[in-house]
């Protein structure tokens, strides 16, 4: 099962951002390298504030690994209006 990055929308982390308990995965998402738990409770930054930064450098990838084929950052923030 994936899970979806509340900052970007991307579709395929691995772990929830957060658990249950409220406690942070410290997973890093691959498409916009919001570090949860790290970026948020360390940083102080809002996904608000990641977000509009992310867009505001054009929404690059992040990750060394390669990115998905037809990788969509622009489709993937519609999945933001299921979270």
């Amino acid at each position: 099962m994936n899970y979806i990055c509340p900052v970007c929308g991307f579709d395929s982390l691995f772990k929830p951002a957060y658990h249950q308990s409220g406690s942070p995965s410290f997973e890093i998402c691959s498409s916009c390298g919001y570090q949860y738990g790290h970026s948020d409770d360390d940083r102080g930054i809002t996904f608000e504030q990641w977000r509009r930064n992310w867009i505001e450098k054009g929404m690059p990838w992040s990750s060394v690994n390669p990115k998905p084929e037809n990788w969509d950052p622009l489709k993937q923030l519609q999945n933001l209006t299921q979270l």
